[in-house]
């Protein structure tokens, strides 16, 4: 959701495709972004509306979406600490990366505060994971959780928790 409202607002946009390695310029030649109208960021802070751009938000879309689909198989195989380190090294891998494919301002130094975070983050965890204790935990089981979340006792207690929603215990049978 997070991309869209990127998308719609034409904010954490990409260098202009004319400024990219000409492999970049090739490979996403059709598949660019390209923002129309004034309100938009990328008109008002870079005076690129109309411009083809990189889209940065798109390929982090994908890329996260993917991602997501290995680390949840990988769970469901008991892999844990690959999922997690997978999950982490890959989006804060292209975090850091993807910065250098964008065109808006991202603060005055060589390297942005959010690429260092990323990569801080991206070597911090499989530190952890080489370090942190490997217990043992049961299997995960979709089926099971499925029939905890929609539970009249789940429900009820996610609505005493302040959790508001249209389903009722009765609506979940």
């Amino acid at each position: 959701m997070g991309r869209l409202a990127c998308i719609s607002f034409g904010c954490c946009y990409g260098k202009p495709l004319s400024q990219c390695h000409p492999l970049v310029e090739r490979i996403l030649g059709g598949r660019c972004f390209t923002f129309h109208g004034k309100t938009k960021k990328i008109a008002y802070a870079s005076d690129l509306d109309g411009q083809k751009v990189v889209p940065i938000q798109a390929l982090a879309s994908v890329l996260y979406v993917g991602t997501a689909l290995v680390s949840i198989m990988l769970f469901m195989h008991s892999m844990f600490m690959a999922a997690w380190v997978i999950s982490v090294v890959v989006t804060q891998g292209w975090r850091a990366f993807s910065e250098t494919l964008r065109a808006d301002f991202r603060g005055d130094g060589i390297i942005s505060a959010y690429q260092v975070m990323a990569i801080i983050a991206a070597a911090y965890i499989p530190l952890m994971a080489i370090l942190l204790p490997q217990g043992s935990i049961e299997s995960p089981d979709l089926l099971r959780g499925v029939h905890i979340i929609w539970s009249p006792g789940f429900l009820s207690c996610l609505k005493d928790c302040g959790w508001q929603s249209s389903f009722t215990p009765d609506a979940a049978r």
